[in-house]
């Protein structure tokens, strides 16, 4: 194997170059590049290459579950291709060339989803969204811009991110009537909701999700008050996990995010850390809308299926 190569590096730098970019798309994106500069002589080189790559990824990143969901799937890509070649060199383009175009296809997922997603908001609707997630906000602006739905927004703070501030700004950019709102409000104002649309960090063989922390007690006081919960996400954050409580995640994924998001606060009792993500199960979920099209909860676990054992 040949050249330096830095994988974390590069990761980092996809996510800086684009803002619009997701961690699984960079993530694929970044072990591309890594075939293009290494140059393993087998299929088993390639496959513990390819294996040390993720796991140094998965390892460097904090709370990163919708980026391993995108190393698992660049690793079963390459499992799936590696013996349909006779010799070495054009295997390794073939896994380069589709590597690139599955990053493509990801690229693409987020207008899928909005396609997918606009029938269900409806003129004069008040929609719930917490935190910020890119293919709600896009979700959103298609349905205003394109199809000329008039709604309103409330935005939860999302501590201790506080995103729910960037995604009222984004949406008033584009002239859509928004709010914010503390995250203990939301079960003051349910009652005047139509809907809630949130994303996902990743969505469990279940159905459920790994979302922004508070995304478990939006869903509970949706199902206690009969709304609709929708997540909006692409179908590459399906993960091979299966938490069984809002707190059954990996230890790794407790982590806090060593960033400027990160915060810590004190009070008499010394310093209280602050969780950034929680699991919410199946069953406050009423539909998925992803680039797949609309699903149950229980469609996810077919879906995993088809990528990993078809």
């Amino acid at each position: 194997m040949t050249g330096e190569f830095d994988i974390t590096k590069v990761y980092l730098k996809f996510l800086e170059d684009d803002a619009e970019m997701t961690m699984p798309i960079a993530a694929i994106e970044s072990l591309v590049d890594m075939l293009k500069v290494k140059q393993p002589s087998t299929s088993s080189e390639l496959i513990n290459l390819v294996k040390h790559n993720t796991d140094k990824l998965k390892s460097s990143i904090s709370n990163a579950i919708s980026l391993s969901a995108g190393c698992d799937l660049f690793m079963r890509f390459v499992l799936r291709n590696i013996n349909l070649y006779s010799d070495w060199e054009s295997c390794r383009k073939n896994l380069v060339e589709n590597g690139e175009l599955f990053v493509q296809r990801a690229k693409e997922s987020r207008s899928k989803v909005a396609e997918f997603g606009v029938p269900f908001i409806k003129d004069d609707d008040t929609i719930l969204v917490h935190s910020y997630s890119r293919v709600v906000h896009q979700l959103l602006i298609k349905a205003k811009k394109e199809k000329m739905i008039r709604f309103r927004v409330i935005v939860t703070e999302s501590r201790p991110s506080e995103k729910g501030y960037h995604m009222a700004q984004v949406l008033r950019d584009s002239d859509i009537p928004t709010e914010v709102i503390v995250d203990n409000a939301v079960g003051y104002v349910i009652h005047k909701v139509d809907k809630i649309l949130v994303g996902a960090e990743g969505v469990a063989e279940s159905g459920g999700i790994i979302n922004h922390i508070g995304s478990y007690q939006i869903g509970c006081l949706a199902k206690t008050n009969n709304k609709p919960f929708y997540v909006v996400t692409e179908s590459h954050k399906f993960v091979r996990l299966f938490p069984l409580a809002p707190n059954d995640l990996p230890t790794q994924m407790h982590q806090l995010l060593q960033n400027a998001n990160s915060m810590s606060f004190s009070n008499d009792h010394g310093l209280l850390t602050t969780q950034q993500i929680d699991f919410t199960p199946h069953e406050y979920i009423t539909a998925l809308i992803t680039d797949l099209g609309v699903l149950t909860p229980s469609a996810v676990s077919e879906e995993l299926i088809k990528i990993w054992y078809d």
